[in-house]
């Protein structure tokens, strides 16, 4: 029977994490309620202190340059190559705009966020294990591994950009710049990373079936509402199992 690429995306993601850090998954019914010092976006949570939310972004460039980095090594396949050349290029030049942006803010960043809750802590070990998984693969099982975990983290990090620029009403113009830069360059990048998904998918011979909608507002986004979305079980800034992806 043939695999769909939704089954084989959300399989790899189920089995091997993704770069994350943690938030509460949102019910079918009715998102939960953001925590003080939280700003929520159809159940993604991201900090509103500007610190906090710097520091998070640091540590998810820092973590998509070594995956794509090893990508780089492991992958025999010219399309995951090229994908984890533009990560690393995007998200060098991104850590540069954070830190830069620190700096005039006078923020000394950490390296590594203090987890604001068990779910963060949980999260994080959890970005420790799939890196650690990520180095004992090669060629196709590692391009499967990374690539479906890069769509499942690229819609988290959305969710989380819109959360933080729903919630920082009275952020510096330097952040409120920076958060609609993301909420435009990442859903390319989930675009791409879906697109080499499906190749990977084409090579396999397991077939796949077509995407539509989403369970988040690309549009809002200034992106097109045709780009397909999932609430994954863990992406960039965290999650836990939600909702997933429609198809025809």
């Amino acid at each position: 029977m043939k695999r769909t690429l939704h089954g084989v995306t959300l399989a790899a993601v189920l089995l091997t994490g993704g770069v994350s850090l943690a938030q509460t998954a949102a019910p079918a019914t009715k998102p939960a309620p953001a925590a003080k010092g939280m700003a929520e976006f159809k159940g993604f949570m991201a900090p509103t202190d500007p610190k906090a939310f710097l520091e998070r972004l640091h540590y998810i460039n820092q973590s998509e340059i070594k995956q794509a980095e090893l990508a780089q090594k492991s992958s025999e396949n010219p399309d995951v190559k090229s994908y984890a050349k533009m990560m690393i290029d995007s998200h060098t030049a991104a850590d540069k705009q954070v830190m830069d942006l620190a700096k005039t803010q006078n923020l000394k960043l950490a390296e590594m966020p203090k987890p604001a809750n068990d779910m963060e802590k949980k999260a994080m070990a959890a970005d420790k294990a799939h890196m650690e998984k990520l180095q004992t693969l090669k060629g196709m099982p590692f391009d499967s591994c990374y690539m479906a975990n890069q769509v499942a983290a690229h819609d988290e990090a959305i969710g989380k950009v819109m959360a933080a620029k729903q919630g920082m009403t009275s952020a510096p113009a330097e952040m409120t710049t920076l958060l609609t830069q993301l909420s435009q360059e990442l859903p390319k990048h989930r675009d791409m990373a879906y697109q080499t998904l499906g190749k990977l998918d084409d090579a396999m011979g397991v077939g796949g079936a077509g995407m539509q909608g989403s369970t988040m507002d690309h549009g809002s986004m200034n992106h097109g509402a045709t780009t397909p979305g999932t609430t994954p079980p863990s992406g960039s800034m965290g999650g836990t199992p939600g909702g997933a992806t429609k198809t025809k």
